[in-house]
């Protein structure tokens, strides 16, 4: 069975997103344009409420971009040089930028291995050792949508007195125990890129916080420290959410709950299919978590194999990610990370958006039924 990767049984994301929502999007363009207000209007605070209902926190505020959010977020807590951040060894790379362009030190702990979040014992043993010494906080990702063990992090945290962050920018959606994440840490960071969850179309970000205090401080970050026109109260940067992907986010918003359950819809039908295949592992979702699925993430020892025998049928794959960052030219650490290098060598992203169809999944699914046995 041959796919061309352009056929209509694999519309490409967020293509088919932005077929699906266009006359929606048309109307929020046309109302932007119409208000002649581009920057921080009514379209920016109306999203910034609108988001902050669908997660249950009493504030958003909107930002440039995901990396913008994390860099954002580490200011407004007067986290900078001099200051140590963990991230889990296994992550995009912008999670690891953000941090840095805060001013502060990127450190690296390892993941879990069967959902890939921040290991809590490789945290604990971290904060134990000589690199701990300047932790002021650790960012928890919620890759490819699953929930990190919270529970387990924030006893850890509790204990060497730093604070939890959470980067959401793969979680819209995603529930830890009945509670949205992005409510659980001090604060969190969203990014809106085109291929997220809610996406918009350029780049987009947020912060969620309980904390009123920390919601004025990043207003005032976002936008060069004003307090007032053209006076710069604190040292801020330019890193506004803007009107127009506002009004565009605004426009994908009421559908996210549903489209993030289709997700799910999709990822019961490939478990069902590839639960029993002795050659890959389908993701586990940890106890009492609503798994996002931003991406279906399988792991397979034989990767490179399955990747190629699939790219050959015409379905559209990915490795997320190929290289762990403490292994990256940018970030590089003298450590090693074992279960974040084997998560690099044996993960595959399989086609999953909510505009694909179960026609599409179960063609997946025969694809890698007849991968050969010698492979």
């Amino acid at each position: 069975m041959t796919h061309h990767p352009a056929s209509p049984l694999f519309p490409a994301f967020p293509h088919a997103d932005q077929l699906h929502h266009q006359a929606r999007l048309h109307e929020a363009m046309q109302r932007v344009f119409d208000s002649g207000r581009l920057i921080l209007g009514a379209e920016v605070s109306a999203f910034e409420s609108e988001f902050a209902t669908f997660l249950g926190v009493k504030h958003v505020v909107g930002v440039g971009s995901g990396t913008d959010a994390i860099e954002v977020m580490l200011r407004a807590l007067g986290i900078g040089p001099g200051s140590r951040v963990v991230v889990p060894a296994f992550a995009p790379s912008a999670v690891a930028s953000g941090v840095m362009r805060s001013g502060a030190e990127v450190v690296f702990a390892d993941i879990d291995k069967d959902t890939f979040t921040l290991c809590p014992d490789s945290l604990d043993n971290l904060l134990r050792s000589p690199v701990g010494r300047g932790v002021k906080a650790a960012l928890v990702v919620h890759l490819y949508g699953h929930p990190a063990d919270w529970l387990n992090l924030q006893r850890v945290a509790n204990e060497h007195g730093i604070t939890l962050l959470e980067d959401c920018a793969q979680a819209h959606g995603a529930k830890w125990h009945g509670r949205m994440t992005g409510t659980l840490g001090k604060m969190a960071a969203f990014s809106f890129y085109p291929t997220k969850n809610l996406a918009a179309c350029g780049d987009a970000g947020a912060v969620a916080t309980d904390d009123r205090e920390l919601a004025e401080r990043l207003r005032l970050i976002r936008q060069y420290g004003w307090r007032e026109r053209q006076v710069s109260a604190i040292h801020g940067v330019n890193s506004r959410l803007d009107e127009l992907q506002a009004a565009l986010l605004r426009a994908k918003l009421p559908w996210l709950r549903e489209s993030v359950n289709q997700r799910r819809r999709l990822a019961a039908l490939y478990d069902a299919r590839l639960g029993s295949n002795r050659r890959l592992t389908t993701p586990p979702v940890r106890g009492g978590c609503e798994h996002a699925f931003h991406q279906y993430v399988v792991r397979c020892e034989r990767r490179d194999t399955l990747l190629r025998h699939l790219e050959n049928a015409g379905i559209p794959v990915a490795v997320h990610y190929p290289v762990p960052l403490h292994q990256q030219p940018a970030f590089g650490a003298n450590s090693t990370f074992p279960t974040a290098e084997a998560a690099a060598e044996t993960v595959l992203s399989l086609p999953l958006h909510p505009h694909l169809s179960e026609e599409a999944v179960n063609a997946v699914c025969e694809v890698i039924e007849t991968l050969p046995p010698s492979c």
